[in-house]
């Protein structure tokens, strides 16, 4: 009787967070701020073609399906996922380099470091022209700490 291989089977272990310096998070925010836009677009326009899909299948109920719009409703199912896909793509190359993206609405991103032998991410949204501050991993956004004494504080940007 042959053995059940799913027991033998080692779970695969979890890859290392990559740690970024500095100097490299805002190489990696500068390469992918093109491809955050690019998402958040997609996104953006997603949402007024769900809402656009929407309005349409309401108005076949209520007319009782008797007037389908079919070409215009395969239309919009293409556009949905050309659109689905462009987002996708976009998050997963973003995700690919280790940062993780926090809101999207905004275009928030998060890099994980080592600041003062603490595990934190660096924080940048998109906007700023440069990372300017950090929180700890377990804190979230609710205390960001200024990178550079000049900067007077995280200020209402990252509330």
């Amino acid at each position: 009787m042959p053995e059940d291989h799913d027991d033998e089977r080692e779970e695969q272990p979890e890859q290392p967070q990559r740690l970024f310096t500095l100097t490299e998070a805002e190489r990696t925010r500068r390469e992918l701020e093109p491809f955050l836009i690019e998402a958040i677009g997609a996104r953006k326009k997603l949402s007024v073609l769900e809402q656009d899909l929407t309005a349409v299948s309401t108005r076949i109920m209520m007319m009782g399906g008797v007037l389908v719009p079919y070409s215009k409703l395969a239309e919009k199912r293409m556009e949905q996922q050309n659109l689905a896909e462009v987002m996708k793509s976009n998050l997963e190359k973003i995700l690919s380099t280790g940062c993780l993206i926090k809101d999207l609405d905004v275009g928030l991103l998060d890099f994980p470091a080592i600041v003062d032998n603490q595990e934190v991410y660096l924080c940048w949204k998109l906007g700023e022209d440069r990372i300017r501050y950090y929180h700890r991993q377990d804190e979230g956004l609710l205390r960001p700490q200024a990178l550079d004494p000049r900067d007077l504080g995280p200020g209402p940007h990252l509330q």
